[in-house]
């Protein structure tokens, strides 16, 4: 009896301590939801903000104290931002330049990865290192001696300035992100898709590019970003023709007035299709990075 009793001891101290185990997992899984429901809440509070006031009267946008919820659900102020400003010009403005400069720079900044990747030498480490230095350089640095190029070429409120200057900047940063996914792939392709009779451009273009396209992605989708949200370099390059609608947005405030309604309303324009995309290929994205930061 008293093995049989020390037995069922042991066996409730043992249940007793898993139970405890458990409540605590589930408190700190708990813990950890509800902090990240907080965080999540903390930082789309002023966007849900931008879009309640984007759906009020004009009347209610700038009223004071500012009110959360509208009165009134009008789709006033987005009517009112193409009749204030040639907004949807200003867009597909921003669309073209983005578009095009991103092109651009995840294939030349492909080559100059895969070149940086396969014909490892001092010099080409001299150039990574200098390549990531430039990505440290605050761009402000930089915008006058760019607008002075572009000016001096001719090519001040054209899209193509924009392009320009775009790819200029994002190459090193294609060069720097790409790296690490032709790291990652087998220098034996190479030799294959050669011994096939491919050349060396042929073999990357051919084999090594397909097998790359989540790098690709990736790089292409973070340059697009950069290009779409710049606001600095198209304020000093654009004037009329060629203006972005983030120069577009900030018209709708001036010395003597300020457009609250139609602002709001561009801002969720501009920004609302973008965060809908980043959110449809957020898992390319990670599994892009997770490629690159993987080594064979």
């Amino acid at each position: 009896m008293d093995n049989h009793t020390a037995i069922g001891v042991q066996k409730r101290e043992r249940t007793r301590q898993s139970i405890k185990l458990e409540l605590k997992k589930r408190g700190w899984k708990t813990f950890i939801i509800l902090l990240t429901c907080f965080l999540a809440l903390l930082f789309l509070g002023p966007y849900i903000y931008l879009i309640l006031t984007s759906l009020k009267p004009s009347s209610e946008a700038v009223s004071a104290p500012p009110s959360l919820w509208p009165s009134t659900f009008t789709l006033e102020s987005y009517i009112g931002m193409f009749e204030y400003l040639p907004f949807a010009q200003y867009f597909m403005n921003s669309l073209i330049a983005a578009s095009i400069s991103t092109a651009l720079s995840v294939f030349l900044g492909a080559l100059g990865a895969y070149g940086l990747s396969r014909f490892s030498s001092r010099i080409g480490n001299i150039f990574l290192l200098f390549t990531l230095t430039i990505r440290m350089v605050p761009m402000i640095s930089i915008a006058i001696p760019m607008y002075m190029i572009i000016q001096d070429i001719g090519l001040v409120d054209t899209k193509l300035a924009l392009i320009l200057v775009y790819t200029s900047i994002n190459v090193p940063f294609a060069i720097w992100l790409m790296i690490g996914f032709f790291d990652s792939i087998p220098k034996e392709f190479d030799e294959a898709a050669r011994v096939d009779g491919c050349s060396r451009l042929g073999a990357f273009m051919k084999v090594i590019l397909p097998i790359s396209l989540p790098g690709l992605a990736t790089t292409a989708i973070f340059t697009f970003m950069l290009a779409w949200n710049d606001f600095l370099f198209a304020l000093l390059m654009t004037s009329t023709q060629s203006k972005t609608a983030t120069v577009g947005i900030s018209e709708f405030l001036t010395a003597y007035n300020l457009d609250l309604g139609p602002m709001t309303a561009a801002a969720v324009s501009f920004s609302l299709p973008v965060m809908i995309f980043s959110f449809m290929v957020q898992r390319y994205i990670v599994s892009g990075m997770t490629l690159g930061a993987v080594k064979e």
